[in-house]
């Protein structure tokens, strides 16, 4: 089911004379805004991975919208629809590094031309309520999620380049490190320091070259290394909007997305 959230983000992002929930082959679009189809995950984005990469492939432009929650509000209901009991601000805070989290399962899609990831900070309010769920077992403090809503819309960042991935490194960082110098100069745990590396690494942000004992040590890769790369990327296909049409005509049969089977 649709969250408050969910609604609130196609909102935000959906300019006048955009399209909402728009079917295109056999996926349906949150918003398309001229040329621009433009997806809200507030989930993991390794649930739209093979999406965004069919999408990229067949030449339309994607804007992939992942908020990242960096205060929560938790509302507690004594049941589903109920009387709250409980009211209360988590004590975890998030940041921008935490992009670094969702973009393990995203590195074979970032970056590419046609690919703008949007991460705006958002502080949030969880509604929620005892049970089980889906969990295959049952433990104490067990809820399920009725309904996540907006409190704030803080400042957004867009990545479109590994240049932009780089930014959030510190001046600092030397220029040949392996992940204990980027925790310290990250000032993060070095588990954290390790994916963030991954991520560097698997996307072109970051080139291996060679290890000291058993750290791999990496330098960031130049503008031309990395425009190089995104060349490689460019789409060779021209996208059809025909689906727009079909959308608006009621007895026109479903399309399909050029090179589905």
């Amino acid at each position: 089911m649709e969250t408050t959230l969910h609604r609130q983000l196609k909102a935000e992002f959906c300019e006048p004379g955009s399209r909402i929930e728009v079917k295109l082959g056999k996926y349906r679009i949150d918003v398309v805004s001229g040329k621009r189809l433009i997806e809200i995950q507030r989930s993991s984005l390794s649930s739209i991975r093979d999406k965004t990469s069919k999408l990229l492939k067949a030449g339309y432009t994607v804007d992939v919208v992942k908020p990242l929650v960096v205060r929560k509000r938790l509302i507690k209901l004594d049941k589903k629809g109920g009387t709250e009991v409980d009211r209360r601000w988590s004590p975890l805070r998030g940041n921008m590094l935490d992009l670094f989290d969702e973009l393990i399962y995203f590195t074979r899609v970032f970056p590419h031309p046609n690919l703008t990831l949007i991460a705006p900070m958002i502080q949030i309010e969880e509604i929620r309520y005892p049970g089980h769920g889906r969990r295959r077992r049952k433990r104490g403090e067990d809820f399920i999620v009725q309904d996540r809503q907006i409190l704030e819309l803080e400042d957004a960042c867009f990545f479109r380049t590994v240049q932009d991935l780089q930014s959030l490194l510190p001046d600092s960082l030397p220029k040949v490190f392996d992940t204990k110098q980027l925790s310290e100069a990250l000032s993060v745990p070095r588990h954290q320091a390790q994916k963030i590396a991954y991520v560097m690494r698997k996307t072109g942000a970051a080139i291996e070259i060679g290890k000291q004992g058993n750290s791999v040590l990496c330098r960031l890769a130049n503008r031309r290394e990395s425009k190089k790369a995104l060349a490689k990327k460019k789409p060779t296909k021209r996208p059809s909007f025909e689906f727009l049409n079909a959308e608006m005509d009621p007895t026109a049969g479903s399309l399909e997305l050029p090179g589905s089977p």
